[in-house]
């Protein structure tokens, strides 16, 4: 890349010497400094910008020994050494903003890891992968979760999308990872787990300094309990997309009888939890999502049919299959999504005998 800006003063201190003296190309050394500092750091955007000025002296003494200090080419040797000098100063504030910006990302990626853990490949019988994409392209997270519990004979899951973005959001968000990750072993059921979840919701809204979004901020939520010797799976939804069932390539959606309300709007609902079950055997591929997939729209306005989508899927691995319906998303909304989406792939394996 250097070699261009050299190649430039070079050609241009060539042509300009051997033109007609009513043709003046000196000019055109600025954009070797120009060139450099779209690519190079201070140092070297401000050694091009000296060659420059000693190219434009270069020229002066070849063509016009007796005019060196002319008007014209002080203006132009003039007029390099400030766009130089305004160039170097542009680099150095460019390479701060770069510090700076890796440091928020960074900053960014550790509380991603902190609020939302990556899901370990392995819960006891369990085969797991999970993913999130950001809608935002410099976003490392935001208001869908997941995480899972293991208890002394079984997995317990949670997937949810809080209501609204921001940082109101990724705070409500932690809260309740926080509440689950803290309770989901020590709540003798699922019904009790969830109540106190929604609790915690309710009770973080009342905080002190909070301004009133009783009824505004709430968060959907499918919570399992996955037993480790049994295929029945517990279940409550509390106004989540439903889980889907991928058994032998075909998709099977699992709505739930009666579902709750979100998390958040119990002291104004008073629910009443009803647990549904269904049937994860071994084999089977169980797919937890938030809205953000099924309300991806491609270039038409048509939302992604995510159902009929995986129905023929064969992956058995958990990772190849959320890398498939990756791809397959992304690609029906043309590589970007309108919202955050978070998935998780799930398969049983044979428990081994004592």
């Amino acid at each position: 890349m250097v070699a261009v800006p050299i190649a430039l003063m070079v050609a241009v201190v060539v042509i300009d010497v051997l033109a007609p003296p009513d043709i003046h190309l000196g000019p055109l050394l600025v954009a070797a400094p120009a060139i450099t500092a779209s690519f190079a750091g201070p140092w070297l955007t401000g050694l091009v910008a000296v060659l420059a000025v000693v190219a434009q002296v270069v020229i002066a003494v070849l063509r016009d020994r007796d005019e060196l200090f002319s008007s014209n080419h002080q203006a132009q040797i003039v007029a390099l050494v400030l766009v130089g000098s305004s160039l170097v100063i542009f680099c150095v504030l460019r390479e701060r903003h770069a510090r700076e910006l890796t440091q928020v990302r960074y900053v960014s990626e550790t509380a991603q890891r902190v609020v939302l853990r990556p899901l370990p490949k392995q819960i006891g019988p369990l085969r797991v992968a999970s993913l999130y994409l950001a809608a935002e392209a410099e976003a490392q997270i935001g208001g869908d979760l997941y995480a899972a519990v293991r208890t002394s004979s079984s997995t317990r899951l949670i997937v949810g999308d809080v209501r609204g973005k921001g940082m109101t959001a990724v705070s409500d968000a932690a809260l309740l990872l926080g509440a689950f990750r803290a309770a989901a072993h020590r709540q003798a059921t699922l019904v009790e787990l969830v109540a106190y979840l929604d609790g915690s919701v309710c009770w973080d809204l009342a905080e002190p300094g909070e301004t009133d979004r009783s009824g505004e901020t709430f968060i959907t939520a499918a919570i399992l309990d996955i037993p480790d010797q049994d295929s029945r799976v517990d279940m409550i939804d509390c106004g989540h997309p439903p889980p889907i069932v991928l058994r032998n390539g075909r998709a099977t959606t699992i709505d739930a009888c009666q579902p709750a309300p979100p998390l958040g709007l119990g002291e104004l609902a008073s629910p009443r939890y009803h647990v549904d079950a269904f049937t994860f055997e071994v084999g089977d591929l169980l797919l937890l999502y938030t809205d953000g997939v099924i309300e991806a729209r491609d270039s038409t306005g048509a939302f992604y049919p995510l159902t009929e989508r995986i129905t023929g899927w064969t992956q058995s691995n958990p990772d190849a299959f959320l890398h498939r319906l990756r791809r397959d998303l992304l690609d029906h909304v043309g590589g970007r999504l309108g919202d955050d989406a978070a998935m998780i792939a799930i398969k049983r394996q044979p428990t081994p005998q004592a």
